[in-house]
């Protein structure tokens, strides 16, 4: 069953990273109470909240993760001859120079999307005739019948609304919005908004 909604607490009373983490807060309210207290206000939504509870539970106004290792690679891949047997460097980046090498093999339809950015931010080591060949496999589930986008981690109303629908689809997007604002409202322990179909009794 749904928690009892007592409403959010003021972002400026909690005292620990865990209680911050067990509220939804809009990226603007953490950005906002980021540069009340001094610390870095940029970057997506989750870094600004992981910035904060470290801040909440040490003091400290630098977040480890903002430390970034310099890529040891200096391989150029805004200018460089890219081939079939390049290879993923730690300093790759999606650029045009990239997009044009893979129109050439990839076929002229060729866009970048999600999942295949990700997979080459992840692949590091492997070469392009590898990374050809990933995105005609991830092009061909795309195409396979029921196939469904995998929703970012951090985009919870996207993974809320599809969930809602699955499982009430007699009902349409205002309904949707009406529990998403009153689920938001209440806490998560593990720090997620996700539907649950004890929602509908909030309203």
């Amino acid at each position: 069953m749904p928690k009892p909604r007592d409403g959010r607490p003021d972002i400026t009373s909690l005292t620990t990273g865990a209680e911050l983490r067990r509220w939804y807060w809009l990226k603007s309210e953490l950005e906002a109470h980021a540069k009340a207290v001094g610390i870095r206000a940029t970057g997506g939504k989750f870094t600004l909240l992981d910035r904060l509870a470290h801040h909440l539970d040490t003091g400290e106004t630098q977040w480890p993760g903002d430390v970034r290792t310099a890529p040891r690679s200096k391989f150029d891949w805004h200018s460089a001859e890219l081939t079939l047997e390049t290879v993923i460097t730690d300093s790759y980046r999606n650029t045009q120079n990239v997009r044009r090498f893979f129109k050439a093999h990839a076929g002229d339809g060729f866009k970048f999307n999600i999942a295949f950015m990700a997979w080459m931010k992840a692949n590091t080591g492997k070469t392009l005739a590898v990374a050809v060949a990933e995105y005609h496999r991830l092009k061909a589930e795309e195409a396979a019948p029921g196939f469904q986008s995998k929703i970012a981690h951090h985009n919870q109303f996207n993974q809320y609304t599809r969930d809602f629908l699955a499982d009430n689809p007699d009902r349409g997007m205002a309904d949707v919005r009406k529990y998403w604002a009153l689920k938001r409202e209440t806490p998560s322990e593990s720090g997620r908004h996700v539907y649950h179909p004890s929602d509908l009794d909030l309203g």
